[in-house]
């Protein structure tokens, strides 16, 4: 399984960024749970969000009501909307699939936010 994060860049805060996340080598990417974590400089990996196979959205606190993920199964992607963008946003984004008892992480994307 191979996972090809995309999208990253440098925005200036209150801006905007989507990220891409595409599998490939994955046979039941519909079961999968999708998820997004970020690392910053200095600080351990964190849990952003993930999307079930059904669709349903979970968000840490501090993305709530400002990034959206949505997945499309039939091209294996699952994307991360991020808008109203803070410096604190600025981090190494990954994708993680979780499927059954496997879990695979793809690359990193770097977003960085200007102050």
């Amino acid at each position: 399984v191979q996972l090809q994060a995309s999208g990253g860049g440098l925005v200036q805060a209150g801006g905007s960024l989507r990220l891409s996340c595409a599998a490939s080598g994955i046979t039941f990417f519909s079961r999968a749970i999708i998820g997004w974590y970020r690392q910053a400089p200095g600080k351990q990996r964190e849990f952003v969000t993930d999307i079930s196979p059904g669709r349903i959205t979970n968000y840490a606190e501090s993305v709530k009501g400002r990034f959206s993920a949505s997945r499309d199964n039939a091209k294996k992607t699952v994307s991360l909307q991020m808008n109203s963008l803070k410096p604190e946003d600025t981090a190494v984004y990954y994708c993680n699939v979780r499927l059954y008892r496997d879990t695979y992480w793809g690359q990193g994307t770097q977003v960085t936010v200007s102050s």
